[in-house]
Order: C-alpha cells, then structure tokens, then sequence
C-alpha cells in the first residue's frame, strides 16, 4: 500500500496498535474512522454534484440508484431498496422522481405480473454514462501517482470493507 514514511507511527506520531486511555479502542480503527468520515463527506459532495450533472433536479440520494441500475439492469423496487438500504416508501419515492425526470422506466415483471422491473432509459442511461466516465476520469487524474497495484488493493480493500458492512 501507499507509505507515508513515518516508519509505523500514526498521524499523531504514536505506535500503531496502541489503544486509547480509558477507551480501549484501538488506533487503527479511530484513524479508520477519521479517514471514512472525510471520505464521505467528500463523496455525498460529489455525488451531488454528478447528480446534477445527469440532470439539475435529480436528488444526489438517487445516484447511485441510476450505477445500480446500469450495472445490473432491470431491478424490482424491493431489490433496490434492499441493495441501498432504504425502506419501500423512501424507494417509491425517489423512483417516482426518476421517472418524472425520463431517467427510468417501469415496466411489469414477466415472472410476477403485480411486480414492476425499473430500467434505465435511453436518456437516462447516455446521461449517468457521460457523468460516470468524467468521474472515472477525475479519478485517473487524481491517483495518476498510485502505482496500479494501489489501486487495485483499495478497491480490494473497499470491497472487501463494503461486504462485511452489509452483514
């Protein structure tokens, strides 16, 4: 991974593996914790600020409905809803915006003709691929001094984090 050259000590110039008086907390995992938060924070203001870019009115929350639905193709609301970690109503809700705004389609499920299947539609789906590859781009431009093998083990790491979140 990326070094930082302080020979194991945190940004605080403390050991790493060390626990917090009193608290017992390790860290590692307070650090972890610093690190996230900023990341997020810096990725709910850069996903508001692609929302916008696949149309003015789209809520930054429905981003990432539009990457799920463009990885995985059609999906039933109660998929998406599991998927992003929102109940039924907060899904209805922001898939109903979606389509008011021409981005989704719903159309009945074959397998379960009270069910309905969202998709991208055309628009909808040139619209987050335009935004989608500026942002991968941005992501070049940024990390263009990682080695790929960086890289490649954040998004390890990442996913490997994202996985054991869900459980």
């Amino acid at each position: 991974m990326h070094e930082d050259g302080n020979g194991g000590e945190n940004p605080d110039g403390e050991r790493a593996g060390s626990t917090t008086p009193g608290g017992g907390v390790e860290r590692e995992f307070l650090a972890l914790e610093r690190e996230l938060t900023v990341f997020l924070r810096r990725a709910r203001a850069n996903s508001g600020e692609m929302a916008r870019e696949v149309h003015p009115d789209l809520e930054s929350s429905a981003y990432g409905l539009l990457v799920r639905l463009d990885e995985c193709g059609r999906q039933r609301a109660t998929e998406l809803a599991a998927y992003i970690g929102v109940g039924k109503a907060t899904m209805s809700r922001q898939l109903r915006a979606l389509e008011q705004l021409g981005l989704i389609a719903r159309e009945p499920d074959p397998a379960d003709g009270r069910a309905w299947l969202v998709h991208l539609t055309d628009e909808g789906r040139d619209r987050f691929r335009t935004v989608r590859e500026a942002r991968r781009a941005r992501y070049v431009r940024g990390m263009a001094a990682w080695d790929r093998a960086e890289v490649a083990e954040l998004a390890r790491l990442l996913h490997q984090l994202n996985l054991g979140m869900e459980k």
